[in-house]
């Protein structure tokens, strides 16, 4: 197995497992799949954030506000693993419940990921709705 397959089935299990934990009202999965070191950042459809603490903070406080997740699929239009680095390019389509209410939304979703000692981490994420 080469490593874009690699990181492919770390996507497909762990990055995929934690966004949905997240929109179910969990953000500890995506937590543990973040970097806890710095530079990271997230340009997000709800809250950004420019270092680890501000990270935790949007987490806690975007999560708090789903339940109730229905479904969640990642439709992935583009990838690369470069050495310890790599990107994904993609939306993802989610049902779940927003402050109560259910919705169904697509976020157009970019990430950047590093490869550390025990595995790989989101470093960036920027998305936004799709309108």
């Amino acid at each position: 197995m080469n490593e874009r397959e690699e990181f492919l089935i770390w996507l497909q299990r762990e990055s995929a497992r934690a966004e949905r934990a997240m929109y179910d009202g969990d953000d500890g999965p995506r937590r543990a799949i973040w970097s806890a070191e710095e530079p990271v950042s997230v340009l997000g459809a709800w809250r950004n954030a420019t270092n680890r603490a501000e990270l935790i903070e949007a987490f806690e406080e975007v999560s708090a506000s789903f339940s109730n997740c229905t479904d969640y699929t990642f439709d992935l239009i583009g990838f690369d693993v470069l050495g310890d680095a790599a990107y994904t390019v993609g939306y993802e389509r989610v049902s779940t419940s927003v402050d109560g209410e259910p919705r169904t939304f697509t976020l157009r979703t970019t990430q950047m990921y590093r490869r550390e000692p025990d595995g790989w981490r989101v470093v960036h994420r920027h998305a936004d709705t799709v309108v």
